[in-house]
């Protein structure tokens, strides 16, 4: 692949970096984009990576600025649309911090896209809550897919401002790359954990701290329930995504189901002179309202995924290796 040029945008990201680096090992020669080039923690990680001096171009681009991704993305054979922004909690203006961002960073990389006439694929990264943030039922075990579509009314009546960003970018993305004949393929991770590149904390992985740490599962779906998947499993589906000809519309990446209180548990097992917190749904096993994600459509990308007990051990080693937590014993 020593001849394919991409572009990564949100380069220096948790997911950015990832694909950048597998890219990097794979051949490309990859230009990524980042919103500040004169910040280390955007950069520094990125520059170390095996390959990076000899194929890695780093570029500043604005979301919100139309034209902004224009002259990264001509010459380019994909485009990877990962740089999306992550607020979970405490958003004060959600049209401002993720809803246009969101949706006018998408419109503005599609537009990019469409005026390249090298670009054959654009590979979006999305979410699993385009998919599966619905009102909860009392159907037991229910299995959703790729056909499945989150309820942006209900995310709005429960402002989570997030789910209604991403539910509404990847509405815009597929409308615009219907109509100007754009081949778009939508990546949908779960909770994404897994080793850490770049030096800071990014919110998914907080959340997973937060769990580890507190034993606090607030941003489950109901019942304490997480869609878990390895973050270099989710880069390794993008470029799946771009290489394999067949791939098309959504993919929902999940490598398993987990409840808070097992994934404590696990811990336990991995560590069992360490101490770790008593889920806050652990008193409650009635309020667990199991259900599946079906994967079988990127395992057709011939996906196989890390085992969440593997991604849960290196998610840990990584807090350590970063000090971002200590085992206490």
């Amino acid at each position: 692949m020593g001849d394919k040029v991409v572009c990564v945008t949100g380069g220096s990201g948790y997911i950015g970096s990832w694909l950048v680096k597998l890219l990097l090992h794979r051949g490309y020669t990859v230009k990524a984009t980042v919103r500040n080039l004169s910040d280390p923690s955007k950069v520094e990680h990125l520059k170390a990576l095996e390959g990076a001096e000899e194929r890695l171009h780093l570029c500043e681009a604005n979301l919100v600025e139309e034209g902004s991704f224009d002259s990264v993305i001509d010459g380019c054979d994909a485009v990877f649309h990962t740089a999306s922004p992550v607020i979970l909690d405490n958003v004060k203006d959600p049209q401002v911090e993720l809803i246009e961002p969101a949706v006018k960073g998408t419109l503005n990389v599609l537009g990019s896209c469409g005026k390249a006439q090298s670009v054959k694929r654009v590979v979006l990264t999305s979410s699993m809550v385009t998919i599966a943030f619905k009102k909860p039922t009392q159907n037991s075990n229910p299995l959703i897919d790729e056909t499945s579509f989150s309820d942006p009314i209900y995310a709005q009546e429960m402002e989570r401002w997030y789910v209604v960003s991403k539910i509404l970018a990847e509405e815009a993305a597929f409308k615009f790359a219907q109509e100007n004949s754009i081949d778009l393929v939508v990546i949908n991770p779960g909770l994404v954990i897994g080793p850490l590149l770049q030096p800071t904390l990014n919110e998914t992985s907080q959340y997973f701290l937060t769990l580890i740490t507190q034993g606090k599962c607030t941003s489950a779906t109901p019942g304490g329930n997480f869609v878990y998947v390895d973050v270099r499993d989710v880069a390794n589906a993008h470029i799946l995504a771009f290489e394999n000809l067949i791939a098309n519309g959504r993919y929902c990446l999940v490598a398993q189901v987990l409840n808070c209180s097992r994934v404590l548990q696990i811990l336990r097992e991995l560590y069992p002179t360490a101490k770790f917190p008593i889920c806050e749904i652990e008193e409650n096993p009635n309020a667990l309202l199991p259900f599946q994600v079906c994967n079988d459509k990127a395992r057709s990308l011939d996906m196989n995924f890390i085992p969440v007990e593997q991604s849960i051990k290196d998610t840990t080693e990584s807090f350590i290796l970063k000090n971002f937590f200590n085992l206490r014993m």
